[in-house]
């Protein structure tokens, strides 16, 4: 008999927690962003509940979009660890789970990115991800000798481009071109190493890489964009994809069409887990659930509401509107399309007022909220899963040690219960808990050159 199908689970983990007002809930950690043993408690939490993931969202900049000092002194998710760092320390505190986490192609170089990752793959043995993203703010470039962001479809360009660099790179070596034989002298074999040589509009990379080839072959490629650029770019390189949906119907057709993109690329539906976030309030009754909920809701500042809102529609500001008016007709935005979109639709559809919607996103910023008991969870996410509109999900802890805490503790042995999550690790990478192949070295079948085969590195 064959065994049932299992959805995937990441734990989508910043600082505090995601409601914007985590860091003030009485049971948050509130300096997370900068408390090693914090991480270090809510990654081993999360491989104790055998999430295939963590996940760390970044961004290169604080996203102050001009307003002062005030304003962003009564934000408590500004200062964090640089993620790559923290998850090489939490490589060696953990052993099983996934470790995978944001970095831009706007604003990185493929060699650099590629060899971090690679590193961390090694430290990890073999359980990185990388979560593919452009940038969607105007602060980031001010950071890197830019005065105004790169427009959208040149971001997604460079991505195109970006990741078939790093794949190269990824691919110099072969994975058995290290022979160390200490009797012969000879460290390498020189047929098994392959040189890039990258030139094309955006970059100029020569290679190899001075890592050897991952441990996965590549960490797995995740992408988070669902814009009609983002989701081209997801059928041709992501592994995992992270989205935003409030309905099943929503969800299956977002699914369905992403999924029927990847014929074109010689891909496989399987071989792409599509994993929308949920923020989920749990209480032993679904009245305790929503009482957790309207506490954090009532530790909202105004200031901190709006400015959350007005990041999230592209950067437009909102200070001049009265709060209990309508979203004004906005400007197309150079950040991000698919979340201005899908708040402009919501505002429009339910007649919310500017407060009602940063109200409505403070929690999961667009994402699907779900408040209730275990059970309840466990119906949702698996009426989802069974009815094509998931692979998985995306969880987000409201604030942090408890919102994980709760999940680990009540849902997901709801979940082993009906037979649709692991009870214990189906392997020791990445790739293999997520069910995705190992990818082929592109240049295992191509000779290198004689004058290439002795460069000295």
């Amino acid at each position: 008999m064959s065994k049932k199908k299992q959805l995937r689970l990441g734990a989508f983990l910043p600082s505090s927690g995601h409601h914007v007002a985590s860091w003030r809930h009485p049971d948050a950690q509130a300096d997370g962003g900068l408390n090693f043993q914090h991480y270090r408690r809510i990654a081993q939490t999360a491989e104790r509940g055998k999430f295939d993931m963590i996940f760390l969202a970044d961004g290169v900049a604080v996203r102050d979009r001009g307003q002062g000092a005030d304003v962003l002194s009564r934000n408590g998710k500004l200062v964090h660890f640089e993620p790559l760092t923290l998850l090489s320390a939490l490589s060696v505190v953990t052993e099983r789970i996934g470790l995978t986490a944001t970095v831009s192609t706007t604003y990185n170089e493929p060699f650099h990115l590629a060899r971090k990752f690679a590193s961390l793959d090694y430290l990890s043995g073999g359980r990185a991800g990388w979560n593919l993203v452009t940038s969607a703010t105007e602060a980031e470039a001010l950071n890197f000798n830019r005065e105004k962001h790169m427009e959208h479809t040149q971001r997604y360009e460079r991505a195109r481009e970006f990741v078939d660099v790093v794949t190269k790179l990824w691919d110099s070596w072969e994975d058995d071109a290290f022979l160390r034989d200490k009797e012969s002298g000879i460290y390498f074999d020189a047929d098994k190493l392959h040189i890039p040589n990258h030139k094309g509009e955006h970059f100029s990379v020569r290679g190899p890489l001075n890592v050897a080839r991952p441990i996965q072959g590549y960490p797995v490629i995740i992408q988070a964009g669902s814009s009609e650029d983002g989701k081209n770019l997801a059928a041709q390189t992501a592994e995992v994809i992270f989205t935003a949906q409030q309905t099943l119907e929503e969800a299956q057709a977002f699914y369905a069409d992403v999924k029927g993109r990847l014929a074109q690329y010689g891909r496989s539906p399987e071989h792409l887990k599509i994993m929308p976030g949920i923020f989920p309030v749990i209480g032993k009754t679904e009245q305790e659930a929503r009482d957790k909920f309207d506490q954090i809701q009532e530790l909202i500042d105004p200031v901190v509401g709006l400015n959350l809102l007005g990041g999230m529609i592209g950067g437009f500001d909102l200070s001049g509107y009265p709060l209990d008016g309508p979203l004004p007709d906005l400007p197309e935005t150079n950040g991000g399309k698919s979340r201005q979109k899908l708040l402009t639709d919501l505002a429009r559809r339910e007649n919310l007022t500017i407060r009602q919607l940063y109200l409505w996103i403070a929690g999961a910023r667009g994402h699907r909220q779900i408040l209730g008991t275990p059970t309840q969870i466990a119906d949702q996410l698996e009426d989802w899963f069974v009815n094509d509109g998931a692979d998985g999900f995306n969880i987000m802890p409201p604030w942090l040690p408890q919102g994980l805490d709760d999940f680990v503790e009540y849902v997901i042995p709801e979940l082993q219960r009906r037979g649709l999550f692991r009870t214990e690790y189906e392997g020791n990478t990445l790739r293999e808990n997520l069910g995705l192949p190992r990818p082929v070295n592109q240049f295992s079948k191509i000779a290198v050159s004689p004058e290439l085969a002795g460069v000295g590195l």
